[in-house]
């Protein structure tokens, strides 16, 4: 599953965009995002007037990636594992998608590096 920031790099060229791009390249087959990286990356690219980037972001993603959300009943997860770990809500969702899927989490985030029970690779 991949953390929002990996998008971010790419879409906003940042300096590990091309490490980002191979990976996903790489590893096309049973990718996966929350709808909350989703939204996340539209809220951040409308902030920066990049509204066709995020339509051209979404029809690219549209048939390669799924997007998964958390059932509402594992919402108390995401509070648990915050004050368990002291991550912030989308650090917390994005670890509870993870594992109640039981998927990898593919990010930069070094936050993720107090996660002990669900795999994370570090990019």
């Amino acid at each position: 599953m991949l953390d929002t920031n990996v998008f971010l790099e790419i879409l906003l060229a940042q300096e590990k965009k091309e490490e980002c791009k191979k990976f996903l390249n790489d590893n096309i087959e049973g990718l996966n995002v929350t709808d909350f990286s989703l939204h996340s990356i539209g809220v951040i690219l409308f902030r920066y007037g990049r509204k066709e980037v995020f339509q051209k972001f979404v029809e690219d993603i549209w048939d390669a990636i799924r997007v998964l959300s958390l059932p509402i009943d594992r919402y108390r997860e995401v509070v648990n594992v915050s004050k368990n770990l002291n991550l912030d809500f989308d650090d917390a969702y994005q670890y509870a998608v993870a594992k109640y899927y039981g998927l990898q989490v593919v990010t930069m985030d070094r936050d993720f590096e107090k996660v002990k029970d669900v795999q994370i690779l570090f990019l």
